[in-house]
């Protein structure tokens, strides 16, 4: 990290979280972070549901709600960028405070709730979007809607034609009652829904379905059978979790979910477990905790064919990116991978 990275975050952090956010997205569109365009090397090239990746290291959605900074963000060092989520109408979210910086555990809680302008606006932004980079989309539905499982297929039939992917999210835990619709039969229904209007469109979209780290057992399960059934192109594990414990900051107990360092082990042993349940039917991503090349590494040890991250930008930055995909092209190098493929699920058994 730079000087100038180190004292602008610094900065940032004596705002109101929610603040520091949308300064952080001013300064992305005004050209002043770290761009240093993308990180690649032969070990670092990826290829997941049909999409070619420089490296396997994607931005999570939630940083870019509204797709505002697209460009800047391609060139950030991310092998691929998740913008939303959107949901079919605009929506403000719960009231705020609604972000909260947990500095002693590395980690934040949010309980936003699906704040964002809707897929019109963002749909706008998605048809001036790069074309040489990998960007998807994460769906959402409206709080108030009546049909939520159709909001999906709305936003995708909407804004389809402008992503390389689209992300299926009913693991948000701010939306009340929305992680029902990861039950084995609603997720079913809501996906063959998805996947009817994503055939409907001129271009294949691959659809992927992102989980919540809260799961038993039977339910890791459950969605592994869903995956298979319904053909889904990958699933990404995980959101963030509501779980609480070993916590010392002073937001510790506000409600929404937290995101950070203390989810790393938790969502990488459920990533695990869906590793091995599907043994490569369906691949993965894996996403929870990383703030480091050697955590990048585990998940892909643990199963995952690529991997996201957004938290832990809060405390190391934008360039942090660049800095996870190379130090992950010296670890394949190190243990003899000569391309990042070999490495995924080769440690799957150290977290089952």
């Amino acid at each position: 990290m730079s000087l100038t990275e180190r004292l602008a975050l610094a900065a940032l952090h004596r705002c109101d979280p929610e603040a520091a956010h949308g300064l952080s997205i001013k300064a992305l569109k005004m050209g002043l972070t770290p761009t240093p365009g993308p990180v690649t090397s032969a070990r670092l090239t990826t290829r997941i549901a049909g999409l070619d990746l420089p490296n396997p290291v994607g931005l999570a959605a939630g940083f870019d709600k509204n797709a505002e900074a697209l460009r800047p963000l391609s060139q950030a060092g991310f092998g691929f960028i998740e913008v939303g989520a959107a949901t079919p109408r605009p929506q403000p979210g719960n009231p705020k405070p609604r972000l909260f910086r947990l500095t002693e555990d590395q980690a934040a809680i949010n309980r936003f709730g699906f704040n964002n302008e809707g897929m019109t606006v963002i749909g706008q932004r998605l048809a001036a979007r790069p074309k040489d980079a990998v960007i998807g989309l994460n769906l959402g539905a409206n709080k108030d809607s009546s049909d939520r499982a159709a909001d999906f297929a709305k936003v995708l039939a909407h804004c389809g034609a402008h992503l390389d992917f689209a992300t299926v999210n009913v693991s948000s835990p701010n939306t009340e009652k929305l992680r029902d619709l990861q039950g084995k039969a609603a997720l079913s229904a809501l996906l063959n829904g998805v996947i009817e209007t994503r055939d409907g469109l001129d271009r294949r979209v691959p659809v992927f379905l992102k989980i919540a780290p809260d799961l038993d057992r039977a339910g890791i399960e459950d969605i592994a059978e869903v995956a298979i059934e319904t053909g889904i192109d990958a699933v990404i594990a995980t959101n963030t979790t509501l779980e609480r414990s070993g916590l010392n900051s002073a937001h510790h107990d506000e409600a929404g979910g937290l995101s950070g360092a203390p989810l790393f082990e938790k969502s990488t042993r459920v990533l695990a477990q869906l590793s091995e349940l599907l043994d490569s039917r369906v691949p993965l991503v894996g996403v929870g905790g990383i703030s480091n090349a050697e955590q990048a590494y585990a998940k892909i040890c643990a199963g995952a064919s690529a991997v996201q991250f957004y938290t832990a930008m809060v405390y190391a930055g934008l360039s942090l990116a660049g800095d996870i995909a190379r130090g992950l092209d010296q670890l394949l190098a190190r243990d003899g991978f000569s391309n990042v493929a070999e490495a995924v699920g080769s440690k799957r058994g150290d977290w089952l």
